[in-house]
């Protein structure tokens, strides 16, 4: 006899603007069907943050984040994720801090240590032309922690700083990552971890092993906690379902080789005639 046991099911929203759409329709698409996902019962509805993406309107999640949780009354919310390098962390501990205090025990806030964009967006988006390395993330993540606990040591340069409003209860923390990095940083501070398997789908088992066995406990977790994030497409048949993936499939192509625009319909991507290459290039991309 096999035991199942239910997992509970979130939505990551990218905000996806189709071909031919406009960016006001996509968000009056993600406010809607946020509305359905907390009536269906789901637990979590994250957005994600993206740049210079025509076909992705989610660039400001905190602003994003702060319509949708209006737009709804019990389901958590939040960033999956805010990329930490574009931020100061006393801003997005501010923005979360503000998010926090307007819904109670609602509010999520998942960090990513990459841009979410390409390399001269990602300068763009900083006041300083020297961009972040894997080496600034944890400190810069131990920054955010103690404006958002309010608990910087007294002998810290910005011990006298503030980040308000400050919520009695804040945000859930949790590290996103594609690969071992983020994994292990979670699981050394005992945080719960996020995998993106949907665009680096071989590397979602061994992150999650490494997760796993470099994981301490903290006062936030006792134990491993993981999220993993997957494409998935609904359909009454299964021919209907690959035909709306192909959607995913040619929008991914775009972004992995340097052409991002509107999300494709699925009469284009049909209609699409795809190299060798680009057949491997998708496949490397989603496993799909």
């Amino acid at each position: 006899m096999t035991l199942r046991r239910a997992v509970p099911l979130s939505v990551l929203d990218l905000a996806p603007v189709p071909a031919g759409a406009t960016a006001i329709e996509a968000l009056a698409r993600s406010t809607e069907l946020a509305r359905r996902a907390e009536a269906w019962g789901f637990r979590r509805y994250w957005v994600a943050e993206h740049h210079n993406m025509p076909g992705i309107a989610s660039s400001s999640p905190a602003v994003l984040l702060a319509h949708l949780a209006a737009a709804t009354r019990t389901m958590r919310v939040g960033s999956g994720g805010v990329m930490l390098p574009n931020h100061a962390p006393l801003v997005v501990a501010e923005q979360f801090g503000t998010l926090a205090s307007l819904h109670p025990g609602r509010i999520d806030l998942g960090l990513g240590r990459a841009p979410g964009t390409d390399p001269a967006t990602a300068s763009a988006l900083r006041r300083s032309a020297a961009g972040l390395s894997a080496d600034d993330f944890p400190e810069q993540l131990g920054l955010l922690l103690a404006f958002l606990e309010g608990d910087l040591p007294a002998d810290h340069p910005y011990a006298r700083i503030q980040a308000v409003p400050r919520a009695p209860e804040p945000p859930a923390i949790w590290l996103l990552g594609s690969s071992g990095y983020s994994a292990q940083v979670a699981g050394m501070l005992g945080l719960p971890f996020a995998f993106a398997h949907h665009f680096s789908p071989a590397n979602t088992l061994p992150a999650l092993e490494l997760y796993r066995s470099r994981f301490r406990p903290s006062e936030i977790l006792q134990e491993p906690y993981a999220l993993v994030g997957a494409a998935v497409v609904c359909a009454d048949t299964d021919e209907e379902a690959r035909w709306l993936h192909g959607s995913m499939r040619l929008s991914m192509l775009q972004l992995r080789t340097g052409r991002p625009g509107p999300l494709p319909s699925p009469e284009d991507a049909a209609a699409y005639a795809y190299t060798p290459d680009e057949e491997r290039i998708i496949e490397a991309a989603t496993g799909s």
